[in-house]
């Protein structure tokens, strides 16, 4: 069972990690990490429940020119802001996800479409593992997340779903949560978006009547094919996750148990 949803409207799949189980089972503070989308779309509501929690570090993984065609993000008090850009140019996938969720012209990603926006998908997961800017964004991220002064810390991307979903996967990871709950937390992203897709598909088919929705929404959803590609990629390359943590982010067993002393009850 993970922590509260934070019911926010501008970001409905905002969420709380708190209460997950993590190593010796010891439970995820709550309170101290929170994944959601970019924060630009929040309401006066919004920032007041943001404003309880009172962050201390806002990490976004979007790069520039995600930022700057978005909604500037709404944030309370004075958190430290860190920009760790996760993103490849090669991957058109990045600008396409961006580009459905303010509503601009697709045309340019037909091809994309004909190639299959699943397959897309889960070449993002991989790429999530070797990419350059992913290993090193991911990594500092979690250096971030293991230093006190930090604490209470919001990270997001654009959705909040792919890049933020796989830092989460890291993070529980190496507070020792089980594969099994990690899963299930990162699904939990469909059921809370559910309206929210529905609303911009509807918007879409208005501007473009001619529109696929069948390769729209791979992009909108996260899909368990698409975790897979990621924790396949690992054994790939790294053997076992804890190898990836080690090799593959440079992240050490000091740091890993920061972490946990930061982090767990």
């Amino acid at each position: 069972m993970s922590g509260r949803d934070w019911e926010l409207v501008g970001a409905p799949n905002a969420r709380d990690l708190g209460g997950l189980i993590g190593a010796g089972g010891r439970r995820v503070r709550a309170g101290r990490l929170v994944r959601t989308p970019a924060l630009g779309r929040l309401t006066d509501d919004d920032l007041g429940v943001l404003g309880k929690l009172a962050p201390a570090c806002v990490v976004d993984l979007r790069d520039r020119s995600e930022v700057v065609v978005a909604p500037a993000d709404r944030l309370v008090g004075e958190p430290r802001l860190v920009t760790l850009p996760v993103y490849d140019p090669e991957h058109p996938v990045f600008t396409y996800v961006s580009a459905v969720l303010l509503g601009h012209d697709l045309s340019a990603y037909t091809e994309l479409a004909r190639q299959g926006t699943p397959a897309a998908m889960a070449a993002i997961y991989r790429w999530f593992v070797t990419g350059v800017s992913a290993r090193a964004g991911f990594a500092e991220a979690v250096r971030l997340a293991a230093r006190v002064e930090n604490l209470p810390l919001v990270y997001h991307c654009s959705a909040g779903k792919d890049r933020t979903g796989w830092l989460t996967v890291i993070l529980l990871t190496a507070l020792g949560v089980e594969e099994e709950a990690i899963r299930a937390e990162y699904l939990r992203n469909n059921p809370l978006t559910e309206s929210l897709r529905a609303v911009i598909v509807e918007a879409m088919r208005r501007r473009q009547p001619e529109l696929d929705v069948e390769a729209v929404l791979p992009v909108l959803e996260v899909r368990s094919e698409y975790l897979d590609a990621g924790y396949d990629e690992v054994r790939r390359v790294h053997g076992s996750f804890e190898a990836y943590l080690r090799d593959g982010l440079g992240l050490t067993d000091e740091v890993v148990e920061a972490l946990r002393t930061h982090l767990l009850e």
